[in-house]
């Protein structure tokens, strides 16, 4: 009789570390990750590295860009621009620089007359005597006393001129002058000679009676009208500052400002006077336009 052989030992030691599993127990273990939620980390360095996403995002940037540049050019063609408006002839007497030749503008708060008189009575007071006694007098003498007094009133004279003249003032002298002009144009003194009243609104009969106003003394620098042309000329001397510094922030800060408080002006007034004879000669003397107190301005 053959003799018995045990396997069970060999099957255990088959069983051991040595044992193969199946493909399919090994992914019911440690399942495979088949799937990336759509807002985790993964997912974003993955867009972040795809280069046909890039290129999409790229293509949407370029025709968001190019899109926003064709309305900026329709709406100010449409408004006009914020700042600087239109060129109109006020503007164009704001924007140059007074010569010593216009005799209406001198410096110091001086006026023509003013200055004819204080020379002609300077002249008279350096008159030089002339001796009543004709025998002990000398014509040679006198001649060259009178045509040397002569010489110096006109050498005073030329100097008087140069300074007065607006050419050697700074800029603080020069618009101070505009500032008058501005004044003298828009003033209420002088326009309510020229421009009809505003439209009157529907009277109730519980309507506030409001008592009449003290009349004017002096010339206007309060109204609206004059505070806008005022911030409009320095908003111009600004702007050609700026033209030749542009690493100035303080003043590029400034101009906003200004801007800014205009477009306040504006639209008070706009409410005001309900766009009457006193606004259209406003905006079009100084050349506004509708974006100089509509919307938003950015700058």
């Amino acid at each position: 009789m053959p003799p018995r052989v045990s396997l069970q030992s060999s099957f255990k030691a088959f069983t051991g570390s040595s044992h193969i599993q199946s493909p399919l127990a090994r992914l019911a273990i440690t399942p495979s990750k088949t799937s990336v939620r759509a807002g985790s980390a993964e997912s974003r360095e993955r867009r972040r590295h795809d280069p046909y996403l890039i290129t999409q995002a790229r293509q949407r940037k370029a025709a968001n860009l190019s899109r926003q540049q064709v309305l900026a050019e329709k709406r100010e063609g449409s408004s006009g621009d914020p700042v600087y408006g239109e060129s109109t002839p006020f503007i164009e007497e704001l924007k140059i620089k007074h010569a010593a030749s216009q005799s209406s503008q001198l410096n110091h708060f001086l006026t023509p007359q003013e200055l004819e008189n204080a020379l002609e009575y300077s002249k008279n007071l350096t008159t030089p005597l002339n001796d009543p006694n004709k025998d002990t007098s000398d014509p040679l003498r006198e001649r060259e006393v009178t045509k040397y007094h002569l010489d110096e009133h006109a050498n005073a004279q030329e100097a008087i001129n140069r300074i007065v003249s607006l050419n050697n003032g700074n800029t603080a002298d020069q618009m101070r002058i505009r500032i008058q002009e501005c004044i003298e144009t828009f003033g209420r003194h002088n326009t309510d000679n020229v421009l009809p009243p505003k439209p009157s609104a529907v009277a109730h009969d519980a309507a506030t009676v409001h008592l009449e106003k003290t009349p004017r003394v002096g010339p206007d620098t309060g109204s609206p009208e004059v505070q806008v042309a005022i911030l409009t000329a320095k908003i111009l001397n600004l702007s050609r500052h700026l033209e030749t510094t542009r690493q100035d922030k303080h003043n590029k800060r400034n101009l906003r400002l200004l801007v800014h408080k205009r477009q306040k002006l504006l639209r008070y007034l706009r409410k005001k006077e309900r766009g009457g004879p006193r606004w259209n000669n406003l905006m079009e003397t100084l050349g506004l336009s509708d974006a100089s107190w509509k919307g938003e301005i950015s700058m």
